[in-house]
C-alpha cells in the first residue's frame, strides 16, 4: 500500500488493506467527522485518518470509549454533517445504548 492511493478523493482503482479502505471510502463520500476510541483491528483506520488530516477538511476526535464516540458521531449526523466512527466488536457492546437509541431518533447516513 502507497499512503498516496488511499489518501485521495479520485475514484481510482488501488490495493490497500481493508481499514485503508473504509478512510478511502469516507474521504470519496465526503466525511467531515471521524471520532474514535483507539484499539486494535482498528488501529489503522486511525493512523490512516491521522495521516491525512492536513490535506482534507474534516475534523477528527479521540474518545474515552466507543459509546462517547458514537455520541460524537451523532451529534454530528444530527447537525447535518457527515460522520463516521468504526470500532472492535467488544466496542459495539459498550456504544450499545447509544445505537439502540438512535434507532428512535431516524439519524439518516
Amino acid at each position: 500500500m502507497v499512503l498516496k492511493d488511499v489518501l485521495t478523493k479520485e475514484a481510482r482503482s488501488a490495493f490497500m488493506l481493508g481499514n485503508e479502505a473504509i478512510v478511502r471510502g469516507a474521504l470519496e463520500a465526503d466525511v467531515k467527522l471521524v471520532a474514535f476510541y483507539p484499539g486494535a483491528p482498528i488501529s489503522e483506520v486511525l493512523d490512516t485518518f491521522s495521516a491525512a488530516l492536513n490535506e482534507f477538511d474534516y475534523q477528527m476526535e479521540i474518545t474515552s470509549n466507543e459509546k462517547v464516540a458514537l455520541e460524537v458521531c451523532a451529534g454530528g449526523a444530527f447537525s447535518g454533517v457527515r460522520s463516521l466512527t468504526a470500532m472492535k466488536s467488544v466496542g459495539t457492546n459498550v456504544a450499545s445504548d447509544m445505537l439502540f437509541v438512535l434507532g428512535y431518533t431516524g439519524v439518516r447516513g
